[in-house]
């Protein structure tokens, strides 16, 4: 099912959370509430090989349609029963409405990153402030290494996986992350993969408890058989396909799932396996690196 919701010419509605909201234990959890950043100052940061790839086919930004396609996720979500909470975007945060890689809700609260690039990491005082003054959450803050959320999967009670692929993620920063998780005897998963492939969401991606979406052409096979081990069968997903952000999605709760429209294959191997898929037009974020899930920072999932 392709849907396309008409942009609402009206501003979107405001809300607050209380701090004790601010939790999330699965992946893939009832999704209640999520932090968006409209793509007013979206611009492509030859940051990543995808990125550099759409700026050597002679891609330019144009906002007006790119703000337009992330309003038709914030439509897609709200009209999922999802509240939206905007996060302001900033003149010269290019990549600012990739709201996953500076902050992650966890069972204990929100969790400010530490981002490996410059543009990035001035990000994090700002959605640090933005937590504080909206949410009325103070996040506890990484402070050693470099970690990004693209490499963050809580996927479910009591499994934490993180890729480390060294550039976005390293091993300080992955380990001072999980800390509070193994404290909680959680198991922890790191995956360590080449910094080509930008952040783990680019390459693996749950879908519910035990499915999950991964780009098996380049995934290890010891990586492949922990998850197996752990009960998690994988949809494949190609190298080709991944490049389009087919491995980059958003479960709403476990069965609805948000696609960016491009990966036909992808979107109908998960209804085979009983998933509704959402897809939508989203060509002008996915050229700058970034597709459903690096455009949403869940808040709240229940469960």
């Amino acid at each position: 099912m392709k849907l396309d919701f008409a942009l609402a010419h009206r501003p979107f509605p405001e809300t607050r959370l209380q701090p004790a909201f601010v939790r999330v234990r699965g992946e893939t959890h009832r999704l209640t509430d999520v932090a968006l950043c409209t793509p007013r100052y979206l611009a492509p940061v030859p940051c990543c090989s995808v990125t550099k790839e759409a700026l050597r086919e002679g891609y330019s930004t144009d906002n007006a349609r790119a703000v337009a396609q992330h309003g038709r996720l914030r439509e897609l979500l709200q009209a999922s029963g999802v509240r939206c909470h905007s996060l302001p975007p900033a003149a010269g945060q290019a990549d600012m409405c990739f709201t996953r890689d500076a902050a992650v809700a966890t069972p204990w609260g929100l969790v400010a990153l530490h981002p490996a690039l410059d543009h990035r990491a001035s990000e994090v005082d700002k959605i640090a402030g933005w937590a504080t003054s909206a949410l009325g959450e103070r996040p506890r803050r990484i402070r050693q290494g470099r970690i990004e959320g693209g490499d963050v999967c809580i996927a479910r009670p009591g499994l934490l996986i993180i890729g480390v692929s060294g550039a976005r993620t390293d091993e300080a920063g992955a380990a001072e992350f999980a800390a509070p998780f193994e404290a909680d005897g959680w198991d922890v998963l790191r995956y360590r993969f080449d910094e080509h492939f930008l952040h783990l969401d680019t390459i693996f991606c749950m879908l519910d408890e035990k499915h999950a979406l991964a780009c098996t052409d380049v995934l290890d096979d010891a990586f492949m058989a922990e998850l197996a081990a752990r009960g998690i069968a994988l949809i494949p997903v190609t190298y080709k396909e991944a490049r389009r952000l087919g491995c980059n999605v958003l479960s709403i709760d476990g069965h609805s799932i948000i696609a960016a429209a491009g990966t036909p294959r992808v979107a109908r191997m998960m209804r085979e396996h009983g998933f509704t898929v959402h897809e939508l037009e989203l060509d002008e974020l996915t050229a700058c690196g970034g597709g459903v899930h690096c455009l949403t920072m869940p808040l709240q999932r229940e469960g």
